[in-house]
């Protein structure tokens, strides 16, 4: 039986740690430093999974548990995912990891071909399936010639005055909201505040969502040849409008400033102060949606690729879609790594993987195993 081991124990690390523990080839663990998390994680496990309390911050540590395993699954808090990679590298073992480091992951890759290893990052829903669908588009056509994707995990229960809550790390979504966007216009990268050029768009089974400019093509900026790209995150109209204040105001800052002779960070303050508001309720319905759009030549003619994903909260395990659609890619390639049918040594962001022959239709198929269906539409432009 191989031994999994899976590094985090949050809304997402424990359904990656289910989906495994489901797979009777696999010994999972999962490790986390808090062992409320744990539990919890076990829970939802059916009590199928081992957990070890550990300091996942501390690179040795991963080193020494990655050792004894023979399958690592990231699923940590972005701060932490890039020294976690080099430290499962070191490890010399295979790596499947949703961690949506602010670094570049690829920074890792002469280190991980140089040890052999094979290390697919960035595989959640997005950065994940937004990267596979446009690397498999950008491979299938013989041109390609705009991508667009538009993403976002939203409460389906709109509530005053955030009109939001939080599906992944809290801190994660205020780095998304104040890093500087890169997109790729004319084939240049540019660079573009946070939370800018929004526009209405409409959803079906959801309606009027607004969308904005994030740093979301990560890899994608870099790897593929396509002239003009960009991700814009979407939710509910009026939240941004809101954000845009506070970060005005200074409450996402990192600098540390004086008040009543205590020196304080404010989004520290912040998050303590918001974050409860926007962490769901046990049994709170949430949903995913995504466009991925890719526009250029598909067999001599001028044509529009369109993978459309609408997910809702799983009533029957109680898994959060953004748990579920983040999670579940991350253990499909992982059980790719295991069997031997992704073996290229490196670190592999999702779009590379697009490439590759079968892939994309087994992620698929074991997607729609689990509920999570994604829509393919073609027409002519």
């Amino acid at each position: 039986m191989a031994r999994a081991l899976v590094l985090g124990a949050g809304m997402v690390g424990s359904v990656i740690a289910a989906d495994i523990a489901a797979d009777d080839r696999f010994e999972v663990t999962i490790v986390d430093r808090s062992d409320a998390s744990l539990q919890k994680a076990a829970a939802r496990c059916a009590g199928r999974v081992s957990t070890t309390v550990a300091d996942l911050a501390d690179p040795a540590v991963i080193r020494r548990l990655a050792g004894e395993a023979d399958l690592v699954l990231g699923a940590l808090a972005s701060h932490l995912g890039y020294d976690a990679l080099a430290a499962v590298i070191d490890a010399g073992k295979p790596y499947s990891d949703i961690s949506f480091m602010a670094e570049n992951a690829l920074d890792h890759d002469a280190k991980a071909r140089t040890a052999g290893v094979t290390c697919v990052v960035d595989i959640g829903v997005a950065p994940g399936m937004s990267n596979l669908l446009a690397g498999a588009a950008a491979h299938r056509m013989e041109q390609c010639d705009r991508i667009e994707i538009y993403v976002g995990g939203l409460p389906v229960e709109r509530r005053w005055p955030f009109q939001y809550k939080a599906g992944f790390a809290p801190a994660d979504v205020i780095e998304e909201y104040t890093r500087p966007s890169r997109i790729v216009e004319r084939g240049e990268v540019v660079v573009r505040p946070a939370l800018t050029e929004p526009e209405l768009l409409d959803f079906p089974h959801i309606g009027t969502l607004e969308a904005v400019n994030t740093d979301g093509l990560r890899t994608l900026a870099d790897t593929l040849d396509v002239p003009n790209m960009v991700e814009k995150t979407l939710r509910y109209p009026g939240h941004y409008e809101l954000m845009r204040v506070f970060r005005a105001t200074g409450l996402f800052s990192k600098e540390p400033i004086e008040v009543g002779g205590q020196r304080v960070i404010p989004l520290e303050v912040t998050s303590a102060l918001m974050f409860p508001k926007w962490t769901y309720e046990e049994g709170e319905r949430d949903l995913t949606v995504m466009a991925v759009i890719a526009e250029g030549v598909l067999d001599g003619k001028p044509t529009r690729l369109r993978w459309d994903l609408y997910d809702e909260h799983d009533a029957a395990t109680n898994f959060t879609s953004m748990s579920r659609t983040t999670a579940f890619p991350c253990a499909i390639i992982a059980r790719l790594l295991h069997e031997g049918k992704i073996t290229t040594p490196g670190v592999l962001p999702p779009e590379k993987l697009g490439a590759m022959p079968g892939v994309l239709e087994t992620v698929m198929d074991e997607l729609r195993a689990r509920g999570v269906r994604y829509t393919e539409t073609v027409e002519a432009i």
